[in-house]
């Protein structure tokens, strides 16, 4: 299955607007009614996805002045193909000048041999901000998890921010200190134009200032729940 999703956010006439909202399964995007400045739209999968073979695309636009809301309402299963088969999921984002997004999908959940790539794309103008948060799920209960490569590519104002690529689904690896430490979730809070902390650190969670602005926090456990909670930190 191939699926393109298109969200366009403009600001006019004091508010945000969804002057494009374009939906396939199943990538489905339901606009909630807002009385504020950012426009709320919620993703929704309308079918079973990703399978093995699919090759999914959204695509995110927030004009200059702008404010959007893109969130889930469940968790994703990356589930494997009759054949073996790859899946691809990608979201590519543009925020403009004083542009504003917050992105915050529900978990993903990497069940027995599939093996999926996730990627994000986000080019921020200098004067924007941008909010993301990722869970990745190892397998669901007492299950061995496929693959997943998961990779992340943020620039601001033209200049790289964040570079990064994770890849899960070999045991040895998973197991290792210096990659999940046998914890089966990660999780990852990205922020980008918002106030500067300090770095931090704890049990299985960090808090790193990026070289070109912005913050990463890292998160892992055993659950979600607790994975969450390493990010609020």
């Amino acid at each position: 299955m191939k699926a393109h999703a298109r969200v366009v956010a403009v600001f006019e006439d004091g508010r945000t607007i969804l002057r494009e909202l374009r939906s396939k399964a199943p990538l489905t995007l339901f606009p909630r009614r807002h009385t504020g400045r950012a426009a709320v739209v919620h993703l929704v999968s309308s079918a079973t996805a990703p399978l093995g073979g699919d090759e999914l695309l959204l695509e995110v636009r927030v004009g200059p002045g702008a404010a959007l809301r893109l969130a889930g309402v469940a968790a994703t299963l990356a589930l494997p193909g009759l054949h073996g088969e790859p899946s691809t999921s990608t979201v590519d984002i543009e925020v403009a000048g004083g542009g504003s997004l917050e992105y915050r999908p529900e978990p993903t959940v990497v069940t027995a041999r599939a093996n999926h790539t996730a990627v994000l794309r986000a080019a921020l103008a200098e004067q924007s901000y941008f909010h993301t948060r990722e869970v990745l799920v190892l397998g669901r209960a007492g299950e061995r998890p496929g693959r997943l490569t998961s990779t992340v590519a943020v620039t601001r104002g033209g200049l790289p921010v964040l570079r990064q690529t994770q890849s899960t689904g070999d045991a040895a690896l998973d197991a290792s200190l210096a990659v999940l430490a046998g914890r089966r979730v990660l999780a990852t809070d990205l922020e980008v134009g918002g106030e500067p902390r300090p770095a931090a650190s704890g049990e299985w969670w960090s808090r790193v200032p990026l070289a070109a602005g912005g913050m990463i926090t890292t998160s892992l456990a055993a659950d979600a729940v607790v994975a969450l909670n390493g990010l609020d930190c």
